[in-house]
């Protein structure tokens, strides 16, 4: 318990030391006026209350990412407490405030104009079609997993093929509508039971009759079971497993839709920094709570060998364990919501990013039909594939696609005379996890090659980019430097 306490602590502390720090880095300009004001149109540029972003930011992020990456990290063992809580303030908030703020700055510019602008045209388009594929995964992604655990909370008749049908007839109207009129008011109810269902968990833990096992009794080793240890190994497995909740990059497709209804860039902070760390709190609560019903690390292994157990099954019987029938519907309504708030906020991201580099005016609603609803088509298609191979492809593309991120940051951050030093680790770390994971990784997703070449060459590719940043850093002079408006 003492372990969780302190982990918990460290990490909402982060919010308040490290968060300012980065504020201080970035610099912010409460006189400056944002998009929402400058461009309000009524369907994306909306000015909204600061706390309601907040809401509706932790709800986009969210999603069963740092729910279902902590059930499948943990298995790893402690390390994944040290990654949730140290990714966290200085990786992943690090990654969405910066991201966020750039977005903020440009007029609140989609992702790959955002990467664009700083490291070329050629990026900009691969970032486009990138970002698009991650946002089409993370829909079907969440329509798969919501589906089945709404289905068994309902009658047989009320199939996951019925609740999967359901959720894409929201997904359609959440894409459409204006971001004040459905999003902006239900989130916020969402958002409330997910924290109960969060709160309530730690209140067991902490006061009720289970017993927590310390998460570094025993050490750092990889807690896997021994004849799966060697095809998954800590370094890079665990760093893909928890993606949301530590560090990803689909935060930073979020985050310019936010940016969008923001009124002061002070809002910034506790929306971009602050929902990031809530989303670790989310992904520590539910690493714990993992490890306590289980009874520890072999008796969590023991759970997951058996064919008809996964984190789905897990979470509906922690919910119904702990909280009984009714507690235990609320807080899985809260696991349901987030996936589901977070699959309709990835397709209409999408659907602004094929809006924005195609310059094709969003204002009318068979505009933004034209463009959603080929991505939705394109969403079904996904829906064939096997569930764990989608999963795989879309815990890798995203983590690739906050490497992407974050050596934009760098650069924009380099280019500005700031202390970009806070995104270039981040980015050199994240750049060894995705290449090792590729090139390790057994097939269909990976290479399945050597675990030490596979960590090497990552290193050496690490190393590559460091180089070409430092070449390139030393070569700009402020007179090369485009004007910016910040």
């Amino acid at each position: 318990m003492i372990s969780f306490l302190v982990a918990l602590a460290v990490l909402i502390g982060g919010y308040f030391i490290y968060g300012l720090f980065v504020e201080r880095v970035f610099g912010i300009k409460p006189d400056r006026p944002t998009p929402a004001i400058t461009h309000n149109d009524g369907v994306d540029f909306v000015p909204m209350p600061g706390w309601k972003i907040f809401l509706i930011q932790f709800l986009n992020i969210a999603g069963l990412g740092p729910i279902f990456g902590a059930i499948m990290g943990i298995m790893y063992g402690p390390a994944a407490y040290l990654w949730i809580v140290l990714g966290t303030i200085f990786a992943g908030a690090v990654h969405d405030f910066v991201s966020g703020m750039i977005s903020l700055r440009a007029g609140g510019i989609s992702l790959p104009e955002i990467v664009g602008q700083e490291l070329g045209s050629g990026v900009k388009q691969v970032m486009r079609v990138f970002s698009i594929v991650l946002l089409i995964l993370v829909g079907g992604v969440f329509v798969v997993t919501t589906s089945g655990l709404i289905a068994s909370l309902t009658p047989e008749a009320l199939d996951a093929t019925f609740w999967a049908a359901a959720i894409f007839v929201y997904y359609l109207l959440a894409t459409l509508f204006p971001v004040d009129k459905l999003i902006g008011n239900i989130y916020p109810l969402f958002a409330v039971v997910l924290f109960f269902m969060a709160v309530g968990l730690v209140a067991v833990m902490v006061f009720g009759d289970v017993e927590m096992p310390e998460a570094f009794a025993g050490g750092l080793g990889n807690r896997y079971a021994a004849d799966l240890v060697s095809t998954h190994p800590i370094m890079p497995m665990l760093f893909i497993s928890i993606a949301c909740g530590a560090i990803s990059g689909f935060h930073a497709t979020q985050s310019p839709m936010m940016a969008r209804c923001m009124t002061n860039e002070r809002q910034a902070r506790p929306i971009f920094y602050g929902a990031m760390v809530a989303e670790g709190v989310v992904a520590l609560i539910w690493a714990a709570a993992t490890i306590t019903f289980t009874g520890g690390y072999e008796g969590l292994s023991a759970y997951m060998a058996d064919p008809a157990h996964g984190p789905g099954s897990l979470i509906h019987e922690i919910s119904q364990s702990w909280f009984g029938v009714v507690g235990g519907i609320v807080a899985m309504i809260g696991v349901i919501a987030a996936p589901i708030t977070t699959g309709d906020t990835a397709l209409r991201s999408a659907r602004l990013i094929v809006a924005d580099f195609a310059r094709f005016d969003q204002r009318r609603f068979w505009q933004r039909a034209l463009v959603a609803l080929p991505l939705f088509v394109l969403t079904f298609l996904l829906l064939q594939i096997d569930f764990n191979v989608l999963w795989r492809y879309f815990a890798w593309s995203n983590q690739t696609l906050a490497v992407f991120t974050l050596w934009a940051c760098t650069v924009y951050l380099a280019r500005r005379g700031k202390m970009y030093i806070i995104t270039f680790i981040p980015a050199m770390f994240m750049t060894v996890v995705c290449t090792a994971y590729l090139l390790v990784a057994p097939s269909p997703e990976g290479f399945g090659l050597n675990h030490v070449l596979g960590v090497s060459m990552g290193c050496v590719l690490a190393g590559l980019f460091a180089g070409m940043f430092v070449r390139w850093k030393r070569a700009l002079r402020p007179e090369i430097v485009p004007p910016v408006a910040d």
